[in-house]
């Protein structure tokens, strides 16, 4: 990657690097907050979109800063290798320096006897932690992939071998969470209670370290999500509240981002009832926000592969556990889906639960380096993971037949439904049994039994059924085509405002 000399950086980049030198310096949040929200990425697209930020090196020069090590080279140089990883390809150097730097980041913020005095945006905070563990991410991936590294890159490896290890990243994530103490003022908050100094301790009471201690929740409930430990994930998060109004809600990015790993790791507990909660909510959310993503094109491309991702799993978990969705997102699932589903709940195709569940899972990482770049069998992680996904829908199996019989009758003998379904009376009592047992866990935590469509009891060998009707809800399904109409509205002024005038004739 080439860098800069001072006098090749524009005018324009350089006064914006000064001026954020500046309001960083003073702690002109405000104005920190627009130039990083908006200028930066203007300044990216128009001068950087195919090539690096001026280097670190050049940007000291340009704003005078005598210290190489100070908060507000720290802060460029996160941008910077944020920036190469987004629109370039970052070499092994890269990945290192950037590990490096997030160490001074954190130790800055960890090692300090009192709370450090900067303070940065919420959205800056959150892009950190994020890209900290998506930097992990990139790097685990690379490790992986030994036979196509070069015997260079082989050895810098072994010389760099505590450079990103799974054991030092969530060490730091978790020093964060416990520096601010963001367990404790999450139960206060829970429990109705103001958080003062002595919940939240003289660090967690600053917002930098009480915001950054959060966003290290999100950044764990990920990190065990791609490393397959679904408890350790969901234990990360029990104190968060999934609110409009929660704290996540002041970065919308945070708030699907944490949505969609918790609904994940749901999802792979098998309790189905609770994806479907969440996903149902920030879908919604996100259907309501999508003109503010839009705007942000650096965001919309992202946003709209978590959309797609949540709708695939959504798709699954609703065959699984049978739940009234809200309209607008029966719409999404139809559109994007549709063909999918239809094969699923008519056809009985086992291979598209597969499709589905590669359209929707996260990419996977392993917990341990090998010298065996596919420890778990030629498909990796991944493939681990979907042999676990494909024994519960071997499981799942009967369950959807078993269901329609069901429905069908308010009370049916065992042998009748047996004969049905061409098995002897034991097979179905086991089958019935999984059902019972499958729902109980579908259910999930804190969801009205009420919502789930079937229930049944065994009294001896006669099968009572309780057939649950679900009245529809017509408001949902007016109020998007009210939406959707005001969309179209705005689409035909905007193109007719475009469009050219007749021209004077002469």
């Amino acid at each position: 990657v080439s860098t800069q000399s001072t006098a090749e950086v524009a005018e324009p980049v350089a006064n914006f690097l000064k001026w954020l030198y500046h309001f960083i310096e003073k702690n002109e949040i405000y104005h920190v907050e627009t130039m990083y929200e908006d200028g930066f990425y203007k300044i990216s697209e128009f001068y950087y979109k195919d090539r690096p930020w001026p280097a670190p090196e050049e940007v000291q020069s340009i704003v005078e800063e005598k210290d190489a090590g100070s908060i507000f080279m720290i802060l460029y140089r996160e941008l910077y290798y944020r920036h190469i990883y987004a629109k370039l390809k970052p070499t092994l150097n890269h990945r290192f320096e950037s590990f490096s730097n997030y160490c001074e980041l954190f130790s800055y913020l960890l090692g300090a006897d009192e709370p450090v005095q900067i303070e940065l945006p919420n959205k800056w905070l959150w892009d950190i932690i994020d890209e900290f563990v998506y930097q992990f991410q990139s790097f685990q991936q690379f490790r992986s992939k030994g036979t196509k590294m070069s015997e260079e890159e082989k050895g810098m490896l072994q010389d760099e071998e505590n450079s990103w290890k799974v054991t030092a990243v969530l060490n730091i994530l978790m020093q964060l969470t416990e520096k601010s103490n963001i367990n404790d003022q999450l139960r206060a908050l829970e429990a109705g209670e103001p958080i003062t100094e002595e919940v939240a301790g003289e660090f967690g009471i600053k917002p930098v370290y009480a915001m950054t201690g959060f966003f290290s929740l999100v950044g764990l409930l990920r990190l065990y999500c791609l490393l397959g430990d679904y408890h350790m994930a969901l234990s990360c998060i029990k104190h968060v509240q999934f609110k409009d109004k929660d704290m996540m809600a002041l970065v919308p990015a945070c708030q699907i981002t944490a949505n969609y790993y918790a609904g994940f790791a749901y999802f792979m507990i098998r309790k189905y009832a609770n994806t479907i909660q969440l996903y149902q909510h920030i879908l919604g959310y996100m259907q309501r926000t999508k003109q503010f993503f839009q705007n942000r094109s650096f965001q919309a491309e992202d946003i709209n592969k978590k959309n797609d991702q949540m709708l695939a799993l959504l798709a699954i978990a609703n065959t699984f556990c049978p739940l009234r969705l809200d309209e607008s997102v029966n719409i999404q699932i139809k559109e994007k889906q549709g063909e999918k589903v239809n094969r699923l709940q008519h056809d009985r195709d086992m291979t598209v639960y597969d499709d589905l569940f590669f359209s929707g899972c996260p990419k996977f990482l392993s917990p341990v380096v090998s010298e065996n770049p596919t420890p778990f069998g030629t498909s990796g992680p991944r493939g681990l993971q979907l042999q676990v996904f494909k024994a519960e829908v071997e499981q799942q199996r009967l369950i959807p037949t078993l269901r329609s019989f069901l429905k069908l009758y308010t009370s049916i003998p065992i042998s009748k439904l047996a004969k049905f379904l061409d098995m002897n009376e034991n097979e179905v009592r086991c089958c019935l049994m999984a059902f019972k047992h499958k729902k109980e866990i579908a259910r999930g935590d804190n969801v009205d039994q009420t919502t789930l469509d079937i229930d049944f009891y065994v009294d001896k060998d006669m099968i009572h059924i309780s057939d649950t009707k679900i009245a529809r809800h017509y408001g949902d399904y007016y109020v998007q085509q009210v939406l959707k109409l005001k969309e179209s509205n705005k689409l035909i002024l905007g193109s007719a405002l475009s469009r050219p005038g007749p021209q004077p004739t002469v």
